[in-house]
């Protein structure tokens, strides 16, 4: 058998990507160093957010996409929470919107200036308070507005109505250790996550017992991570 059978070529072989100039980057940013496993950041059409260290409580930033360069020390933070943040995700139906959680037990929904930051942001718009320990995974709804799915290390899953600060939908008992990763389907008629006992549940809230889910579906580690696809 010969080499050339045995070994596919493929025209991305040889290709290599550029590093984008220094100005172009976000430099000199304190990126938070909490044992959590996250993105640490969130970006949308018109901002950028990063969660980043911060003393007496947690914080991100908030920068205008065109702001690359060297990020001063004292440019202003978002920092309401008590505790350090450890997951942000910007709403898909308002760019200036963005929900955040944290080793305080809340979740925070925050209202962000059309131009930015130009001072600390302390103030939420709601506090959605329903978790007994912290809270690491917070994701929108992609269809319906004002819904956010929130997940914290209770093993517990809850669905609010941020309009209200209503708690709308709450999944307990289902998970019987750790919540690694949670992930809408695309019309949002369900969601899957992924847990540290190795399975992975598909779950419809909309339906009682809606849940189903595949043991030993080969997450052996931290970081393991669930995506829905129709």
């Amino acid at each position: 058998m010969s080499f050339r059978k045995v070994v596919r070529q493929s025209k991305f072989r040889h290709v290599f990507g550029q590093p984008v100039k220094t100005d172009q980057c976000y430099d000199d940013i304190r990126v938070s160093r909490v044992t959590w496993d996250s993105t640490f950041c969130a970006v949308n059409p018109s901002f950028v957010a990063i969660i980043v260290e911060a003393s007496g409580g947690g914080a991100f930033l908030v920068l205008p996409l065109h702001k690359t360069g060297r990020i001063d020390k004292s440019y202003p933070t978002v920092c309401g929470h008590t505790g350090p943040v450890l997951d942000i995700d910007w709403c898909p139906h308002n760019d200036y919107v963005i929900a955040s959680g944290s080793e305080d037990c809340t979740v925070m929904v925050w209202q962000i200036p059309e131009n930015g930051l130009s001072q600390p942001l302390t103030e939420p718009v709601v506090v959605l308070e329903g978790h007994s320990k912290r809270v690491g995974i917070v994701t929108w709804h992609p269809t319906a507005r004002n819904v956010l799915l929130s997940a914290g290390c209770d093993n517990v899953v809850l669905i609010w109505n941020v309009g209200t600060a209503e708690e709308l939908y709450r999944l307990d008992g289902l998970h019987p250790d750790l919540i690694y990763s949670v992930s809408w389907s695309r019309d949002g008629s369900r969601f899957c996550t992924a847990c540290k006992d190795k399975s992975v549940r598909v779950i419809d809230p909309r339906q009682p017992g809606g849940a189903h889910g595949a043991a030993g579906a080969g997450l052996q580690q931290r970081g393991s991570a669930a995506l829905l696809r129709p």
